[in-house]
Parts: C-alpha cells; structure tokens; sequence
C-alpha cells in the first residue's frame, strides 16, 4: 500500500466528519479534531506493512461514526419531544390565567358597589359599642366595690402567714383585674382604635393595691423558703404552703403564655408583672440562704488553727442541712424539684466562692495544708461529698472543682514558699548552733557506733523528711515540690557549710599559739561524718520522688550531692592540713646525716601517723578510707620531698647502701602503721608506700651503668616524674658520670609516656628546689 492511498483513506475519513459552520466553536472542534486524527493515523501507520491493517481502521472507525450518529439522533429526538411538551404546558397556563383575570376583574367590581352600603352601619357599630360597655360596666359594679374591702382583706392574711387564702384572694383581684382591662381592650379594638393610656392608668390606679399584696406575699413566701431549714425541724406547714403557691404562679404563667402565644388566636395581652417565674426565685432564695452561712467569715476569724476548725464548722453544718434536706424537706416539695441536688449546686457554689477568698488571704503554711487537705480529701470523702447516700445524686450532678486547676497550683505554690521560708530560717538556726559547736572545749558527741557527730544533721533530716511527710498526704505533686524545695535548701546549707568550714580554718591557723580551738580536729573529724549522714537522707529524698517530676521545674535542678562533695573535700582538706602541721616539725629531721646515724624521728613521725589514723576511725566510712589514703599519699609525699631537698648525698657505696636500707626501714613502719588499709580493700591501683622500695633500690645500684634500666621502668610505673627528680636522684647517688647522666635524662625525654586514665601523680606534687649555682671570682678561665 502506498503513500497515495493512506491520503485517499484519510480523505474519505474526513468526509465522514459533519461539517458544521454555523458556530464558530464547532469548527474549531472540528480543526481539532482533524489534527487528532491524523495524529493517531501517523502514529499508526507509521510504516508500510501497517498499511494492510487500514481496512480493518476503516471498517472500525465507520461503525463507531454511525453509531455516534444514531445515539446523537435519539438525543436530539427525546429533546424535541421535552419541547413539545413544555410548549403545550405554557399555552394551557396562559389561558387559566385570562380566566382568573376576568373572574377577580368581576370581583372587584362586586367589591366597590358594597362599599357604599357598609357606611349606612356605622351608626348601628356606635351603638352597639356603647352597649357592650354599660353591659361591662353593670356586670363589674359589684366587683369593682369589693375590691378596696378584699385588698384589706388580702393583707390581714398576708401579715397572719395565712398564704394559701391570701394567694386565692390575690388570684381572683388579679383575674378582676384582667378581664376589665380585656374588656376593655375588645371595647377599643371594636371600636377600631387601641386601648388609651387614660384608661390603663385608671384601672392601674384602682388596682394599685394588688401590686403591693404581690410585694408583700412575696416577701414573706421567701421569708419561709429562706427559713425552710430551721421550720423543717419544727413545722414545715409554712414551707410546704409557699412551695404550693409557687406551683400555682408557675402553672398561672405557664397558662398566661400558651393563651398569648396564639394557640388560641387570640391577642389577648399579659396581665401586668406576669410571667413572675417564682420557680426560679425560689432556687435563687434557697442558694441565698446557703451563701448566708459565709458571708460573715473574715480573716479575722479563721487566723491560724481557727481556719481548720472554720473548715471542719462547715463540714458538719453542710452536712447536717443535707441530711434535713434529704429526709425531711425533699417530702415537701414535688420530685421534679430534685431539692438535693439543688441543694448540692447552691453548696458547691457558695463553697467555691468563699474557698477563693479564703484563698487570697494571706496564709501561713499550716492554714494552706487545712485548706489544701479539705479540698482534695475531706470534701469528697466518704464522711461529706463521697457519703453512700449522696453518691446517687452526686452522678446526677455535674459540680466540677471545688478549686481550679490553677488555683491549687497556686495554693500549693504559696504552700511550698511558705514553708521554704521557714526552712531556711530553721537551717540558719541550725547551722549557727553549729557554729557554736565547733567552740566548745569538749569533744564533739557520738553514736551507737562511736562516730562523731553533731546535731545538725539530726534537726535538717527530720525537718526535710516531716516536710516531705506532710506533703504526701496532700498529694504526689507537692510531695515532689516539697522535696525539691528541700533539696534547693540542702545545696545552699551546704555552701555555707563549706564556706563555714574555710572560716573555721583560717580561725584555726590564726590561733596557733593561742590553742583557742583543742578540739577543732575532733569538729573536722564530726564535721565529715555529718556530711555522710546528710548524704543518705538526700539520696532518701532522691528516691522518694516521682518519675515524672524530673521535667516539671523550670529551674535548674538542685545537685546537693555535688554540693555534699565539695564540703567532703574541703574537710578531708582541711584535715590533711593538720595532719601535715603535726608532722611538719619532724619532717626537717628527715634524711639527713644524723638520721642516717641515729634513726631520726621516723618513730615519733610514725605515731603521730598512727593517732591521726586512730582519729579517722571516729568517721563513718566511705570517708573514713578515704582519710587513711590522703594520710598515706601525704606521708609518702613530704617523704619523697625531704628526699629532694638533697639533704644527704651519698659519699661512698657504703653510704648509698646504708641509705638505701634506712629508708626500707622507715617504709617498713610506715606500712606497720598503715596496715588496716589493706584489709579494708581501699588500696588504690598505684600504692604510693611502694615508691620508697623502688627508690631505695635506684640509689642502691652499684653498677651506674645500669641506671639508665633502671629509670626507664621508674618512668614506666610512675610516668609523671621528670628529668628534675631523676637529676636529683642522680645527685644523691654522688657517683654518676655525666655521660650516665646525659644518656639517662635523654631517655627519659624521648619515653615521656602518658599519663594513663586513673593514674594519681606522685611527683607532680613535689617541686624540686632550684640548683644553688657556686661562687667564683670572674676569672678568665671562668668567663
């Protein structure tokens, strides 16, 4: 198939295409249309062996036309037939409506001739007005002379308590009242004009007495209804008449307003102070008369423990009118009435009103916690809300809070300030006392255990765990603020129970001579085991409190530990210091020559050791150990610095070997005193005694050569010694080459090993004293 004959295809497609010319959009429709076609037909015969298919295409594309064509022509049928039959619709309209147009044309004629024969009855209209108000006026004479004699009446009733005859005396003046105003509106509306004001204030003046029996009846049925509580227990006749009258107001209004609404057809007006809702006011009297009981309280009156007992008062009195409410007052009124949950609503409100002034008072802490523990316990306990026979009307009722969200957070904020402020004073107290304490010339006071101690952390534990106590039986969230609070008071007590410690010091070291402070050892000594104790109950603290307390401050968490440790330090410190004052005047005597010879004062050395380790048995561990091995690193580091000092240096072999065995000697005591360390398992992983041995062994060497060995594993177990201390060592021996020398700093430079984690230095602490440089006269050969 050729090229020739897809033209001649296409061509005989198009003109199965209807051309229509007569809209604009059609042919564009049909431009489009085009090009989609031979879009398609390119795409499809895109080569020449799909040319053999352009039959079928052609068969295909004819039938889906025709049909078009077929379904087009049905559509255009069924629109014509909708046409046709709209058409005739419209003419048959057209002529009921002439019709109508002659029929009300004739109306209106037959309207115009009667109009001229209504104008003779005006005169009778007139007439008979005028009859049907004497035929009023007639019928009302005797009633309208009755009226002063039975307003009268009505009042002595209302003022004897008769109400029930009082309130039917009323009934029929306010009806008189009503039909000749009705009257007299139909008379006016007859007559075609409205009823005049002269006549409404006629019979509003004739009738002036019934507005003030209304007054008057009111005033004494809310009289009863406030008062129901008490006439309960007596006689509730009165009450169960007032809760009649009121029934009867409700039903007259509910009356009034269905007639006036229309159901009847009428446009009869309301009587004058109708609708009166009594029904209404008499829930708001009952809600007044509960209100009553606080409106009298005031500050003055609840002050301090006073306020508890305010609260357990009301407690007992809303208890009481519930139960006369329940028993006695709920047979006097109709069941629609629900008079106890009504009574619960009243209470609730007036509760919650006067709890928010209360609230706004300024309280103490203990009137905040009586407020706080009869909102959220007592108030819905079995013994008031919670009772059995309330819990049924309890579901009914939707109260709500007693106190807001907000306002308990509020309350239990204050709660917490409140007592945070006395805790700070009261740990000021006590931290003076102890202060005085540390003065007193006696020894400070022990345990069971014969620990010192003081009475400090006696009175702030037990103060913080009452706090904490308190607090839970308000709830979880105050416990966890309390304890909060309480840790923010622990940290700074123990800041200035640090700073205290460095006062007292100073104090001590300015009053040497003096010997002011005997036992200012034995109050460090006290002093660290109070931490101790002071650390458990904060870590007891820790663990009281809720998980989920953790984000609820805004504040930066309070860390008494750290606070706690710090204090550790600067008594473990301090103790440290007086350790080293009393050894300070034996340590000259260290090796030197006559300690050499004699032994020097490494025994006396020893027991003032041994007494300070005596004393650290008087605090409670972890710090115990913890002194024993500042003790140890302290002894073996002055020791190692009256080494440095270079007192003695070594003559001969002889010499270094008699050194070298003096000082395992002194290690000897030393480990002697030092023992009970081992046996308590707080040796740490580089035992300072093990020093002395090693030095010992480097100034016993007799082979120079072999020091160079030697210092490297010096500096492998102890890697912070540096070229100072080796070249003082070095020194002491007194027979070291200064190639020997020169080869054992250069290997001590070059291994510089790192300080591994955990390592304690030694000999970082101990400085090496300046070499002393030897006079000479500025000679030539000098220069």
């Amino acid at each position: 198939m050729s090229a020739r004959d897809l033209k001649n295809g296409g061509d005989e497609l198009e003109d199965t295409v209807p051309v229509a010319k007569v809209w604009p959009e059609v042919e564009r429709a049909e431009c489009l249309a085009r090009g989609a076609a031979l879009k398609w037909a390119s795409c499809v015969f895109c080569r020449p062996e799909h040319l053999e298919r352009l039959s079928q295409y052609r068969k295909r594309e004819s039938q889906r036309t025709s049909s078009i064509h077929t379904r087009l022509k049905s559509m255009v049928q069924s629109y014509l037939e909708g046409v046709d039959w709209g058409l005739e619709q419209l003419r048959e309209a057209r002529f009921e409506l002439r019709e109508v147009s002659h029929t009300l044309k004739k109306a209106g004629l037959e309207s115009s001739r009667n109009a001229e024969g209504v104008k003779s009855l005006e005169r009778l209209r007139e007439v008979s007005v005028s009859h049907r108000q004497l035929l009023a006026a007639v019928s009302n004479l005797p009633r309208l002379y009755s009226v002063r004699s039975m307003v009268s009446e009505t009042e002595r009733l209302v003022e004897s308590r008769r109400l029930l005859e009082a309130h039917a005396r009323l009934m029929d003046l306010e009806r008189w009242q009503d039909d000749i105003l009705w009257q007299l509106h139909g008379a006016a509306g007859t007559a075609g004009s409205a009823l005049s004001a002269e006549d409404q204030e006629l019979v509003a003046k004739y009738f002036s007495g019934v507005g003030q029996l209304v007054d008057a009846l009111g005033k004494e049925l809310w009289a009863v209804v406030s008062s129901a509580l008490a006439l309960a227990r007596q006689n509730p006749t009165p009450f169960v008449s007032a809760v009649r009258i009121v029934e009867r107001e409700e039903a007259l209004d509910r009356a009034l307003l269905e007639e006036r609404g229309g159901t009847r057809g009428t446009s009869r007006p309301l009587p004058p102070g109708r609708p009166r809702c009594w029904r209404a006011c008499f829930f708001q009297v009952l809600e007044e008369a509960v209100s009553a009981r606080f409106r009298s309280v005031s500050y003055l009156h609840t002050r301090g423990p006073g306020l508890a007992g305010h609260l357990s008062a009301l407690q007992h009195g809303i208890m009481a009118d519930l139960a006369t409410v329940r028993h006695l007052l709920e047979h006097c009124v109709p069941p629609h009435y629900r008079l106890t949950g009504a009574y619960l609503r009243a209470s609730h409100r007036c509760l919650h009103a006067h709890l928010a002034q209360v609230s706004s008072w300024d309280l103490e802490s203990g009137e905040i916690f009586a407020v706080l523990n009869w909102v959220l316990h007592i108030y819905n306990s079995p013994d008031m809300m919670g009772h059995p026979e309330l819990v049924t009307e309890m579901e009914k009722v939707e109260l709500g809070r007693l106190i807001s969200t907000e306002g308990l957070e509020q309350l239990q904020n204050k709660y917490v300030q409140s007592v945070r402020k006395s805790v700070s004073e009261w740990m000021h107290k006590a931290l003076q006392v102890e202060l005085q304490d540390w003065q007193r010339d006696q020894e400070p006071d022990t345990d069971h255990e014969g620990f010192y101690q003081t009475s400090l952390p006696t009175i702030i534990t037990q103060m913080l765990e009452e706090n904490a106590r308190v607090a839970r039986m308000i709830g979880e969230s105050l416990q966890d603020q309390m304890i909060q609070m309480g840790l923010y008071e622990m940290e700074n007590l123990l800041n200035r129970f640090r700073e205290a410690l460095v006062e007292f010091g100073k104090e001590h070291r300015r009053d040497l001579s003096n010997n002011k402070n005997k036992f200012y050892f034995h109050y460090l000594l006290a002093s660290i085991s109070n931490c101790i104790i002071l650390k458990k109950s904060t870590e007891s603290l820790q663990k009281q409190q809720s998980s989920r307390s953790a984000g609820q401050f805004s504040r930066t968490p309070p860390n008494p530990l750290a606070a706690l440790d710090r204090a550790v330090r600067r008594a473990c410190c301090l103790v440290m210091d007086q350790l080293l004052l009393d050894l300070q005047p034996l340590l000259p005597g260290l090796l030197t020559r006559s300690w050499l010879v004699q032994g020097g004062p490494t025994p006396k050395l020893c027991r003032v050791l041994e007494h300070h380790l005596e004393m650290h048995g008087r605090v409670r561990p972890p710090c115990r150990q913890r002194l024993q091995e500042e003790a140890q690193w302290l002894t073996v580091v002055e020791y190692v610095r009256a080494l440095m000092q270079k007192r003695l240096v070594c003559r001969s072999a002889e010499e270094r070997r008699q050194l070298a065995q003096q000082m395992v000697q002194d290690d000897q005591q030393f480990r002697e005193v030092l023992h009970g360390l081992e046996g308590e398992g707080s040796v740490p992983e580089v035992n300072p005694l093990s020093l002395l041995p090693v030095l010992a062994e480097f100034i016993r060497l007799k082979d120079p050569g072999m020091l160079t060995l030697e210092v490297s594993g010096l500096a492998a177990k102890y890697p912070d010694i540096s070229e100072e201390h080796v070249s003082v060592l070095l020194d002491i021996r007194g027979d070291v080459s200064r190639d020997i020398r020169g080869a054992v700093l250069d290997l001590l430079e070059q291994s510089a090993p790192p300080l591994p984690a955990g390592y304690r230095p030694i000999f970082t602490d101990i400085l090496v004293p300046p070499p002393t440089m030897a006079f000479c006269l500025p000679t030539a050969k000098c220069a």
